[in-house]
């Protein structure tokens, strides 16, 4: 199902505007810290009439039937999208931290890198990360890398994702 892009849509956004809606989907987690697991998720990303995208992911637990558990991770912030082909993203979560994200984007991928974490004393050492997302076939497919704990970059998360 293909996005239909309003007349009025912000020109900063037609480069993402392949990300527009909600998608829901399963994925996978795992870190030398933790146990391997397997989550759901939704994703939203809204258009408000700006140059930016308004973006809220939510995560819950499955357990081995497929059956959502309990919730996992949330985050929420906006998507730049800038005129030259980069993109800056700044999210928050409710663990302790903010990050802001620099990358490009091209016809249907992102890459994303860190370029800022900040954290709350509370919150786990968290130090980078990296994110890809794709649209292949009409479906989002994401991974993320991350280094935290005294870990260095590596991978930590992936999904496929399919509009709402």
């Amino acid at each position: 199902m293909a996005v239909e892009l309003r007349a009025d849509l912000p020109a900063e956004l037609v480069p993402v505007a392949w990300l527009l809606g909600t998608w829901r989907g399963v994925g996978v987690g795992g870190y030398p810290t933790i146990e391997e697991f397997r989550f759901s998720q939704e994703v939203t990303f809204s258009e408000v009439g700006k140059p930016y995208l308004h973006y809220l992911s939510r995560s819950w637990l499955l357990d081995d039937e497929g059956n959502e558990v309990r919730p996992l991770a949330q985050e929420t912030g906006y998507w730049r999208p800038q005129p030259d082909g980069s993109v800056e993203v700044l999210l928050a979560h409710p663990t302790g931290f903010v990050e802001i994200w620099l990358g490009t984007v091209e016809p249907a991928k992102i890459e994303l890198q860190t370029d800022v974490v900040a954290r709350t004393d509370s919150a786990k050492a968290y130090v980078a990360g990296h994110r890809l997302y794709g649209l292949v076939d009409g479906k989002l497919l994401w991974a993320y890398d991350m280094a935290a704990v005294d870990q260095p970059l590596q991978p930590h998360l992936s999904a496929t994702l399919q509009r709402a």
